[in-house]
């Protein structure tokens, strides 16, 4: 009886090693440098047994690097975490990922996550209303931007360039009580709407124009610094990314790969994501300084594979609109 006892101890002492991952990744990313590093180390902290590399740059080069490796028959990461849903959209479309069906999303909101456990929504980036806080008028909903004190002091980012700015679009002008029109609205306006969210950010806090669309955290880390801003989340909602990360269906190491996805979704993944300034995901982790709680956030709705399959027809109408 003891040499059965022993046997089917080692057993299970051989079976959660070979549990524990091990080995190497390779994350694609479109997170900052520094954020990208900091994710890596405590990922590695939990899991001392896996070493991750990464290549980071922005969603758009990102994906023109994997295109090609796709193209030449050689994809070489394992992991993407890039800025939006709809870019994983068209990754599944194409059965480039891998389900991970043990992931624990229990505590999320459904609408962050693909029901096909394909891609996990990470955090929270919104899109809000910056202003100049010298302004005279302080927008408190998009509508407020089409009065006659906001015309020709508005700067958006173009969906030409910005993956937040091509979300907000197609969130924007899905809205029945905004539309289209809206948008035209804001053409009428002389909107500048050019390059991405950094170059409207300087814009609005150096003075050239009094408001504009702008990711939450630029704003609201700016603004503790003591830049001449302020951040609204504009009575009608606002839209977001939500940086999903995916594991490849040609991942070499799944396994690793999982656990990096279960540790980003995880209390502990989470709490990092709001100490990078970030609002999480998850609803009982608690905000960075400066957010409003996460119930006090209202999300618009929005369908990442209506927005896949419109994404064309959008941003030709915005170039029509806005020039670019």
């Amino acid at each position: 009886m003891k040499r059965i006892l022993f046997a089917a101890a080692a057993s299970l002492a051989a079976s959660a090693a070979l549990a524990e991952p091990s080995g190497s990744l390779l994350l694609y990313t479109s997170q900052p440098n520094a954020d990208a590093q900091a994710t890596v180390d405590a990922f590695e902290k939990a899991y001392p047994g896996v070493n991750v590399e990464f290549f980071r740059d922005g969603t758009t080069k990102v994906m023109a690097k994997l295109e090609s490796e796709f193209t030449a028959g050689t994809p070489q990461p394992d992991l993407l975490l890039i800025a939006d849903t709809v870019t994983m959209e068209g990754l599944e479309a194409e059965g480039r990922l891998m389900a991970h069906p043990d992931a624990d999303i229990a505590a999320y909101d459904a609408q962050l996550m693909d029901p096909e456990h394909h891609y996990f929504s990470t955090k929270l980036i919104t899109t809000g209303i910056v202003y100049n806080t010298g302004a005279d008028m302080k927008p408190v909903s998009y509508k407020d931007l089409l009065k006659p004190e906001a015309d020709g002091k508005i700067a958006i980012p173009s969906p030409l360039t910005s993956g937040a700015a091509t979300i907000t679009m197609a969130t924007l002008t899905g809205d029945p009580a905004l539309g289209w029109d809206y948008y035209e609205g804001l053409a009428d306006q002389d909107t500048l709407a050019q390059g991405g969210n950094g170059g409207v950010y300087k814009a609005v806090a150096g003075g050239e124009k009094l408001y504009g669309f702008v990711v939450d955290f630029l704003a609201i880390r700016n603004k503790a610094d003591g830049a001449p801003v302020d951040f609204v989340f504009p009575t009608e909602g606002v839209s977001f990314v939500t940086e999903p990360v995916a594991i490849l269906s040609t991942a070499k190491n799944p396994e690793a790969a999982k656990a990096f996805v279960d540790f980003l979704l995880s209390p502990e993944g989470q709490e990092l994501a709001s100490s990078q300034g970030y609002l999480p995901a998850h609803p009982d982790v608690a905000p960075p300084a400066g957010f409003p709680a996460r119930s006090e956030i209202k999300l618009m709705a929005f369908d990442p594979a209506k927005a896949l399959a419109d994404d064309q027809a959008n941003k030709l109408k915005f170039q029509d609109l806005f020039g670019g």
